[in-house]
């Protein structure tokens, strides 16, 4: 049996980044979903939705591929964090999440095109953050530019300084993809790793 095809169904360079540390030879293709919520939805069940759907969405019109899906939805409070596209949004988050715990969901879908079989996985990360002055998130926002990144922050980079501490089992879920199940999720379809 032929070593199927391995697709990254995200654009994003962060998780790109994060899956050449595992696997060099894959493909990223733009899933294309919308990232609405759906009313009463948790923001775990948000992150797992949005997963499943972009990596069928991306493993449209391949026969022979493991496609991966991922998405992360940090919540503060019951709140949802999105990306905050803006310095401004980003000063609003930061100075909210200031002193106060904020989780991040972050689920994985293995699509195999093969099968038709989804392999699911959903980290929970919680990020303490240490209080914070209105001129360190600044200077952070100002240096750092997380205005792409659920919470404001980049924690493989300068983010690291806002924080006490990280409670999870995978540090890379906080950056995007979980890759210590995504290598499980990957031998379970049959790819030899390491």
């Amino acid at each position: 049996m032929s070593v199927p095809s391995l697709v990254l169904g995200s654009t994003s360079r962060y998780r790109a980044e994060l899956l050449r540390r595992l696997y060099a030879d894959f493909q990223q293709r733009a899933p294309g979903v919308d990232e609405a919520p759906l009313p009463d939805e948790t923001p775990r069940e948000r992150a797992l939705r949005l997963a499943i759907a972009k990596a069928r969405a991306a493993a449209d019109g391949l026969e022979d591929a493991l496609v991966i899906g991922s998405d992360q939805v940090a919540e503060l409070a019951g709140v949802v964090l999105d990306k905050p596209g803006t310095p401004e949004r980003a000063r609003a988050q930061l100075t909210a999440s200031s002193g106060h715990a904020v989780h991040f969901h972050t689920a994985l879908c293995l699509h195999d095109t093969r099968t038709g079989q989804d392999r699911l996985h959903v980290d929970h990360t919680v990020v303490m953050f240490r209080s914070l002055s209105p001129e360190e998130i600044a200077r952070y926002i100002e240096r750092e530019q997380p205005l792409d990144c659920a919470g404001s922050f980049k924690c493989e980079g300068l983010g690291i300084s806002l924080f006490e501490r990280i409670d999870n089992e995978d540090p890379s879920a906080l950056i995007g993809l979980p890759l210590i199940a995504l290598t499980r999720l990957l031998r379970e379809a049959g790819i030899a790793l390491p």
